[in-house]
């Protein structure tokens, strides 16, 4: 399974925060938990958006996800407390890609 992007809206000039971005990888063939490919805030969280876009990958907005997976670091699985709301993002993205199985 490729990259799976979520990112949180631009943002107003009012004080709010910047944008931000993160990736995800997750191989369900390989077991344990996805793991943090990417993330950033402002160009960088451009450049992970720009690059889903480019590999037609969904892309899921969630502020809260955003900032929760920006606090795990690079290559690291994501913590149990994540567990729920990333299945249900893959869900999601399942769904959007049609893939009704693992590895299809």
């Amino acid at each position: 399974m490729g990259y799976r992007r979520f990112k949180v809206p631009r943002n107003s000039d009012d004080g709010a925060k910047p944008l931000q971005a993160a990736a995800l990888r997750y191989d369900p063939l390989a077991g344990g938990a996805p793991k943090v490919v990417a993330s950033g805030q402002r160009k960088v969280a451009e450049q992970i958006l720009a690059e889903a876009r480019k590999h037609n990958i969904p892309i899921h907005e969630d502020a809260a996800l955003a900032a929760a997976l920006s606090s795990v670091n690079l290559g690291e699985e994501i913590p149990p407390e994540l567990y729920y709301v990333v299945a249900e993002v893959l869900a999601y993205v399942y769904r959007v890609t049609g893939k009704t199985r693992l590895g299809s």
